[in-house]
């Protein structure tokens, strides 16, 4: 009788190990997974610095950087272009967002809303668009070449793809 309850309680300790051991290997993969579409993926950690690394760290590749907020019409009506360059020029051309003078939360719906093939720096104090002489106008679009020189600043929306384009192949080379 007492070898049968020991049985039970080593039956017992075994499958407890085994659930364990699955719920651990089922977090791992959910942590794992490379399809992370929450909103917070949607941005880069850090603010002017890692900014500045991000453009350092590009260099070989031009870089669009698209400054931008959720309450701006102008940027709204931009994002499907941008979307549009980004996916066409990937591989090419690295895009870069900044959202500036701007709630996360509204950042973050908004992205839902207009989804980019790339990322985007936080900037609620226009800290870093003043990095690239972009604080005054929403939207603005800086260009820089693939030695990460600032090229030029474009103050305001563009109002179609093929301006967006043009300013790119000038600009971002």
């Amino acid at each position: 009788m007492k070898r049968n309850g020991v049985n039970q309680g080593s039956a017992i300790l075994r499958a407890v190990r085994r659930l364990i051991a699955l719920f651990l290997l089922m977090a791992a993969v959910a942590g794992c997974s490379s399809d992370d579409t929450s909103p917070s993926a949607n941005f880069f950690a850090g603010g002017v610095d890692a900014f500045q690394k991000k453009i350092h760290s590009e260099r070989g590749k031009p870089v669009v950087v698209n400054k931008w907020a959720s309450w701006c019409g102008p940027c709204r009506l931009e994002f499907p272009m941008f979307r549009k360059q980004a996916e066409e020029r990937r591989g090419e051309v690295v895009f870069i967002g900044v959202n500036s003078n701007d709630s996360r939360k509204e950042a973050q719906d908004f992205l839902e809303e207009e989804p980019v093939p790339f990322k985007h720096f936080s900037d609620p104090k226009l800290e870093i668009a003043a990095e690239f002489n972009a604080v005054q106008a929403f939207p603005s679009t800086a260009f820089y070449d693939s030695d990460g020189s600032l090229e030029f600043v474009h103050q305001g929306p563009y109002t179609t793809e093929r301006q967006l384009s043009e300013a790119i192949d000038r600009y971002a080379r």
